[in-house]
């Protein structure tokens, strides 16, 4: 349960009498309805309020929930003066030293005054309404916003407020809470009118059913209320805290796993799959025999790798490499001049960036081009690797599927293509991890835009494991991963 979830559970208990006792010396509502009866036919007769029209009586089937015996249920315009022709001030006549109040100067949900402005601070703009000191203020729009407070000075406001008063000494603070209550907030906000700005209409307020205690117990629930927010307020912020770290700790257990696996930390090593001093031996190979047979060209030796170059220990039967010497490509794509106008309902599959996640190439959006614009050096193949290597996405990372047949991707994605297709997904792992992550974002070059360039990606540093190890690794990380996105769901 959030925090406005338990606010509106105290409020509701409030609301319902469940918040404080019941005590008989306090007599009943009835009591108050009849004195505030009176009040209002007093003040009829010396002219300081108009008599207004009976609204209808209340029937069973409106009551909303069971309150106690002492208490009665009326309508807010029987006991307030909301329905009261409200005083207006005409600009000319606003004193620069008076208060103006307007929407943007009250705290949603809370009704607390962030900003305090006089007239003479403000552009005033058409009629203003007159409150004062006590008075209940109702923002009539965007009544969910729950801009509702007790006025602490006399001021002017936006007629979007509609200030009133309680008959028969009715505590203002009650009746401000009553109208954030949640019955009342779902009644109003359902019969609000207007779409984009949204208000309540007059009849409806004055209409509203107002659960009333007799005037010494609506005194003790404010002050239940107004004791008890205070720990919600601190329930709130530990709460927040919780969801935080609730949220963060899964991928923080997944940057973790795939930590612990670039370390040789996930399985144990066993001596019988050798080391990875004979992998890389077998790669160095394979990949001479292609420079050989002209199926990739010889390129100039990368630098040795420092003592002071390693980031972190391995086990030792494996080997720190870079990862060109695994690769036989490693290179961007091109995008074809003429922008969308190249792109074509079928063809061949044009990848970019937004379709490249590390849990699989997404098809959607996904745009074609001509058999003519499918350039050699930015063909995708059945299980190379892609990388983004700009923008928002950067170092998102995907193993093409086995029985892809053909694509062409634009100048922010990179083709990483194994000399050893076995050890792929091995590398994707080692790409997605913070390690490999955390190098991305310390070498991006660019001043417009953010990007990685080949012969960085080239020198990274990579922890290579034997195969059968590395086997093991990836099926472990496959079987850990999902049980962290069961924590995020």
């Amino acid at each position: 349960m959030n925090a406005q979830d338990l606010k509106n559970s105290i409020l509701q208990l409030a609301v319902q009498g469940k918040l404080v006792e019941q005590r008989a010396e306090e007599g009943t509502a009835r009591e108050l309805l009849e004195q505030i009866k009176l009040e209002k036919d007093q003040l009829i007769k010396d002219k300081k309020i108009k008599k207004s029209k009976p609204l209808l009586e209340i029937t069973e089937d409106e009551i909303p929930f069971e309150i106690p015996e002492s208490w009665e249920w009326v309508r807010l315009g029987d006991i307030s003066s909301y329905a009261q022709t409200k005083k207006k001030i005409r600009p000319n006549d606003i004193q620069n030293d008076m208060w103006s109040l307007d929407l943007e100067d009250i705290e949603k949900d809370t009704g607390a005054i962030l900003n305090k402005v006089c007239a003479s601070e403000r552009k005033i703009s058409g009629d203003k309404v007159i409150f004062e000191k006590g008075n209940i203020l109702y923002s009539k729009l965007r009544p969910y916003l729950l801009k509702i407070l007790v006025a602490p000075d006399d001021g002017i406001c936006t007629p979007e407020l509609v200030p009133f008063d309680t008959y028969g000494e009715i505590y203002n603070r009650y009746i401000m809470w009553v109208l954030k209550a949640p019955h009342i907030n779902f009644a109003v906000n359902a019969v609000s009118y207007g779409v984009k700005m949204p208000r309540v209409g007059t009849e409806t307020m004055v209409n509203l059913l107002v659960p009333l205690p007799p005037l010494e117990e609506q005194h003790r629930i404010v002050a239940k209320i107004e004791e008890i927010l205070p720990y919600i307020d601190q329930y709130d912020k530990a709460y927040t805290k919780l969801e935080a770290f609730n949220k963060k700790f899964p991928e923080d257990m997944k940057k973790s796993i795939l930590q612990m696996a670039m370390q040789g930390k996930l399985v144990e090593q066993r001596p019988e799959e050798g080391t990875a001093d004979g992998l890389y031996e077998q790669i160095v190979a394979e990949k001479a025999q292609l420079i050989k047979d002209g199926k990739i060209k010889k390129e100039k030796p990368l630098p040795e790798i420092a003592e002071d170059e390693i980031p972190f220990e391995i086990p030792s039967s494996w080997k720190w490499v870079k990862l060109n010497d695994l690769c036989e490509k490693i290179g961007s794509g091109s995008t074809p001049s003429g922008g969308r106008n190249i792109y074509k309902e079928e063809g061949i599959k044009f990848l970019r960036s937004q379709n490249v996640y590390n849990d699989g190439i997404r098809y959607e959006g996904i745009v074609y081009i001509s058999e003519e614009l499918n350039k050699k050096g930015s063909i995708v193949k059945a299980k190379d690797i892609l990388l983004n290597i700009t923008g928002g996405s950067i170092g998102r990372c995907v193993v093409v599927p086995d029985d892809f047949d053909i694509a062409n991707i634009n100048q922010h994605v990179m083709i990483i293509r194994g000399v050893n297709l076995d050890i792929r997904f091995w590398i994707h792992n080692i790409i997605i991890s913070p390690y490999i992550q955390s190098k991305i974002m310390d070498v991006q070059v660019g001043v417009s835009r953010e990007g990685l360039s080949a012969e960085k990606l080239k020198n990274f540093l990579i922890p290579l494991p034997p195969l059968e190890e590395q086997k093991r690794i990836v099926a472990k990380i496959e079987e850990l991963l999902p049980y962290c996105d069961q924590l995020i769901k």
